[in-house]
């Protein structure tokens, strides 16, 4: 099971962790964490290339481990567009759970 916890701070959407595989098929054919991956890469490489973001970033592909978080302080701007874009993977994932909820758990802090 992977295992999903977003962070917030202030009402604002603030970092992602991500631990664990799915389980749902062998490695290379398993669609919930092909997808799941796809959300929440996107989202972190949104932070970082679309806004700019110098995101505190650590991945280990055996452990099926992304942790990435945002700065403590951040533009006024910054911080809008960054809730934005982990809001959005946070609907993602959601989704994702409500199909897969056996192979997910998600968590919001």
């Amino acid at each position: 099971m992977v295992k999903v916890k977003f962070s917030t701070s202030n009402g604002l959407f603030v970092g992602v962790e991500c631990l664990g595989h799915s389980g749902y098929a062998d490695e290379g054919e398993d669609i919930v964490c092909a997808a799941l991956s796809s959300v929440v890469q996107t989202a972190v490489l949104g932070l970082m290339s679309v806004v700019g973001i110098n995101v505190d970033f650590e991945t280990d592909a055996e452990k099926g481990y992304l942790k990435a978080v945002l700065p403590k302080v951040l533009k006024k701007t910054d911080a809008h567009d960054a809730d934005i874009i982990l809001r959005t993977a946070y609907v993602g994932v959601s989704d994702l759970y409500e199909t897969f909820s056996d192979y997910i758990s998600l968590e919001v802090e």
